[in-house]
């Protein structure tokens, strides 16, 4: 990942009919061959901060640039080396795919076959069929074609695997992973934490229009910690887990759990006090993290 800033957000805010929040105060910066992922539930601004990157709707107040150009007056020039996929797709469904990957070439005015042959392999795309013909996970898969094909610099994608089946991600991931090597930076909206953690080196967490995190996946990862589940042969005090490190405790009758992070140390001091019946640490998922930051979330239309 370089340090050269492909997307600077700054101070973005935008409500709908004046009171509706869609994004308010959103700070954030992609830099290049970075692959962004941008978290949140269905209203929590991802939707309404990717049009205004791609100048379908306009900020109320705010800065938003791409490849150092403003999203509103350079939006030309910016769509010339962005591609996009939607979240809800539309395409000509009477025309063969190959048909309008020509078409889409055409204006563009450049196909980037190495791109195209690859994609059609790995994703199993069958450009000879027309689109109508198509399932839904078979259109999604030509609109992945279709952000990439002509070898754009940065690709927003919204929702990029739905309808995609499990060997299909993968493949997806594996294709993400190597163009960012090349150079190329993703700027990818989900709420499939699964596949942030697989595939994206920072991610930036969106509540009610308002970024609650940005962190690397390695920092989340160090932050997340690990949940300790003890059954005890005897009673215990639970006042000898009240020590740094322990974020939360519960108890229930003799056994206690734990949510632990950084150094185990001092728990296992603690415990040697004790005769143990069972012991269990399983590591606090992504999407508990995530859970917590939307505890009380209240989200609004996007």
């Amino acid at each position: 990942m370089g340090e050269t800033p492909v997307i600077e957000i700054e101070k973005l805010r935008k409500f709908y009919r004046g009171k509706y929040c869609g994004v308010d105060g959103v700070d954030l910066t992609v830099c290049q061959g970075e692959v962004f992922g941008f978290l949140g539930p269905n209203g929590a601004g991802k939707t309404t901060t990717i049009r205004i990157l791609l100048d379908l709707i306009r900020a109320d107040s705010g800065r938003a640039t791409v490849f150092g150009l403003d999203v509103h007056r350079d939006s030309l020039e910016i769509r010339r080396r962005m591609g996009y996929l939607p979240g809800e797709l539309g395409l000509y469904d009477g025309v063969i795919a190959r048909e309008l990957v020509d078409y889409f070439g055409a204006l563009r005015g450049s196909v980037a076959s190495r791109i195209v042959k690859e994609l059609t392999e790995r994703l199993g795309i069958d450009l000879s069929r027309r689109v109508r013909e198509y399932s839904k996970g078979n259109k999604q898969k030509l609109g992945i074609l279709l952000a990439f094909f002509f070898d754009p610099e940065l690709v927003i994608l919204d929702e990029p695997t739905s309808s995609l089946d499990p060997l299909l991600q993968n493949e997806f991931y594996e294709f993400l992973s190597e163009e960012s090597l090349k150079g190329r930076t993703v700027f990818m909206s989900s709420h499939v934490l699964s596949e942030v953690e697989r595939v994206c080196d920072r991610v930036g967490i969106i509540r009610a229009g308002k970024i609650v995190a940005v962190e690397r996946i390695e920092t989340l990862k160090d932050k997340m910690g690990e949940i300790v589940t003890v059954e005890f042969d005897e009673r215990f005090d639970p006042g000898h887990f009240e020590m740094p490190g322990v974020s939360r405790m519960n108890v229930d009758g003799r056994t206690l759990t734990l949510h632990v992070v950084g150094n185990h140390d001092g728990v296992l001091k603690a415990l040697s006090r004790y005769k143990i019946r069972r012991f269990l640490a399983t590591n606090y998922s992504l999407e508990d993290l995530f859970l917590e930051y939307y505890h009380e979330s209240d989200g609004n239309d996007e």
